[in-house]
Order: structure tokens, then sequence, then C-alpha cells
């Protein structure tokens, strides 16, 4: 049973950063692609970055040149680096994994709140 545990949210200022964790259990992390989505209230939840099992990166424009998404395959752990935040960067964050298969697997997400 393949299972992820976000952690590193939290509460901080514009402009401020933050290191969101990815711990994941039951694989090894063998995956096509891993990725952090985010929803915000009473809006749909929305791709942030994801990395592929070759490394290769992806970005939300919004995040684009502010956030990092990286791995460590020894750790079996993804991470987001968060940089400059915003207000609108708001949100409950959430881990997800798809294996070769196409199956889906979500973490339970962790809160970030950005204060103006």
């Amino acid at each position: 049973q393949v299972q992820l545990v976000e952690s590193g949210g939290g509460l901080v200022q514009a402009g401020g950063s933050l290191r969101l964790s990815c711990a994941t259990s039951g694989t090894r992390f063998n995956f096509r692609r891993m990725g952090w989505y985010r929803q915000a209230p009473e809006k749909q939840r929305e791709l942030v970055a994801t990395i592929s099992s070759g490394g290769s990166t992806n970005y939300a424009d919004s995040v684009k040149g502010r956030f990092t998404i990286s791995r460590d395959a020894a750790e079996n752990t993804v991470y987001l680096q968060m940089n400059s935040l915003k207000p609108e960067d708001t949100a409950d964050y959430y881990c997800n994994s798809r294996s070769w298969a196409g199956t889906d697997y979500w973490g339970k997400g962790t809160l970030v709140t950005v204060s103006s």
C-alpha cells in the first residue's frame, strides 16, 4: 500500500519561504511521475509542479521562478521549495504519485498560509 505523507506547511509572511516534504512508503520510489497540487478554499485543485522518473520538471505558470520541485530517491522523499510566497499561494498542498500503471496516490495535504 503506497502512502504519501506531507509536512512543512505553516504560516509565513508574504515574501517568505517554506519547504514542503512528501515522504513515501510502500513503494520502491518507482513511479512515472510525482507532483504537488494545491487547493484553495472554494477553488478546484490545481497542479503546482511535477517531476518525472527521468527528472524532468514542469511548473504552473503562477509559480515558475519561485518554486522548485526536487526528489531524494535514497530518502524516498519529494520536496517543494517555495520562495517569494504570495497571499494567493495560500492553499492546502497535496503530494501526488502516479504509478507506471496510471494509478494516482494522494497524501492528506498540508496547509500553507501566506499573510500579507
